[in-house]
């Protein structure tokens, strides 16, 4: 199961992978649910 960590910055959200690794950023929780569906799908 792949783990993420979401960080709020100035505004927005980072989002980095189980190893610290940045993922991308988004400007909503919902950008960042619809980005990590696209990211489990592209690994899978």
């Amino acid at each position: 199961m792949a783990m993420f960590q979401i960080i709020h910055t100035r505004g927005h959200l980072q989002v980095y992978d189980h190893n610290g690794k940045f993922l991308f950023s988004a400007d909503s929780e919902r950008e960042v649910r619809e980005e990590l569906r696209e990211y489990a799908e592209s690994a899978a």
